[in-house]
C-alpha cells in the first residue's frame, strides 16, 4: 500500500507475539527489512521472521533486553550490520500484572516501569542518536495504551508507565521536529492478543469487555499494525506528537452512549 516503505529498515521490540508480530508481518508485506526483538520467546521470534519473509520482506530475530542500554544498542547494531541502517523504530515491548496498589511490590513496580517506560526511553534514545548522527529523517512509534488516559485500578504501575510514555513522546516529538524526526504513540484498547486469548474465549468475559467499547467488539492486532504502518509511511508526514487510539471508541466515555447520564 505504501510504496515508499519498500526497502526501509525497522526495529520492532517485543516482536515475537501479539501486536509486535502483527506489526512485523505488516511491515513485511510492505517489503520492509525488520529486526524482530525478543527477550525469551525465540520460537515466536523465528516464526515472526518466517511470516515477514513469506509476506515479502526480510527479517532477523535478535534477543535483547530493551531495559538495558546494551540491549537496544545490540538491536541498532544488528539493523546496521544486516540491512544497512535504520528508518523506523517501534517501541512495542510491554508487560503488566494486576495488584492492589497497597500490596504492589517494588519488584513488580520496577519490572513494569523498566520495560514499559525505561525501555521506550532507551529505544528512542538509541534511534535518535542514529538519526541525528546521520542527519537522517526518522520515525519512532511507541505503543502506549488507552490507559495513558483511562485510570485502571489494580494496574497503577501500568497506567503510570503509559502516562509517562504519553508525555515523553510529546516532549521528544517537539524537541526533534525541526530535524524531521517524527515521534508518535499508538494507544490500543481491548485487543485479542495471545495474552488475552483465554479471557476472550469465554463468552461472558468477552461480552463484559465488549460492553465497554462503543463499537461493541474486541480489536485485532492487525488493526493496530495498520495504524503503525500509516504512521511509518509518508501519508502521515505532517503528523508528530500524537496518540492515535485504536480502541473502538473506548476512550469516548462509553457509559454515556445513547445519551445516558
Amino acid at each position: 500500500m505504501y510504496n515508499e516503505l519498500e526497502g526501509e529498515i525497522a526495529v520492532v521490540t517485543g516482536g515475537s507475539k501479539g501486536i509486535g508480530t502483527a506489526i512485523s508481518k505488516r511491515f513485511g508485506s510492505e517489503k520492509m527489512n525488520v529486526v524482530v526483538n525478543y527477550f525469551s520467546d525465540s520460537k515466536g521470534a523465528d516464526k515472526a521472521v518466517k511470516i515477514i519473509e513469506e509476506a515479502g520482506g526480510k527479517g532477523l530475530a535478535i534477543q535483547a533486553n530493551i531495559g538495558e542500554e546494551a540491549g537496544v544498542q545490540k538491536l541498532i547494531d544488528a539493523a546496521i550490520a544486516e540491512f544497512g541502517g535504520l528508518d523506523v523504530w517501534v517501541n512495542n515491548a510491554g508487560v503488566e500484572n494486576q495488584s492492589p496498589t497497597h500490596e504492589l511490590s517494588l519488584e513488580d513496580w520496577n519490572r513494569v516501569l523498566t520495560t514499559n517506560l525505561t525501555g521506550v526511553f532507551l529505544g528512542s534514545k538509541a534511534a535518535l542518536n542514529y538519526f541525528v548522527k546521520n542527519s537522517k529523517k526518522g520515525n519512532i512509534i511507541n505503543l502506549s495504551s488507552v490507559h495513558e488516559q483511562i485510570p485502571w485500578p489494580g494496574f497503577a504501575h501500568y497506567a503510570a508507565s503509559k502516562g509517562g510514555v504519553k508525555l515523553f513522546t510529546e516532549s521528544i516529538a517537539m524537541e526533534y521536529a525541526k530535524q524531521n524526526i517524527r515521534v508518535n504513540n499508538i494507544g490500543p484498547g481491548a485487543i485479542n492478543t495471545p495474552i488475552n486469548a483465554k479471557k476472550f474465549a469465554n463468552p461472558v468475559q468477552y461480552e463484559e469487555t465488549a460492553s465497554m467499547v462503543p463499537m461493541h467488539r474486541i480489536g485485532a492486532p492487525e488493526e493496530v499494525a495498520a495504524a503503525a504502518t500509516w504512521l511509518a509511511s509518508d501519508e502521515s508526514s505532517y503528523v508528530t506528537g500524537i496518540t492515535l487510539f485504536v480502541d473502538g471508541g473506548m476512550t469516548l466515555y462509553p457509559a454515556f452512549q445513547d445519551g445516558k447520564g
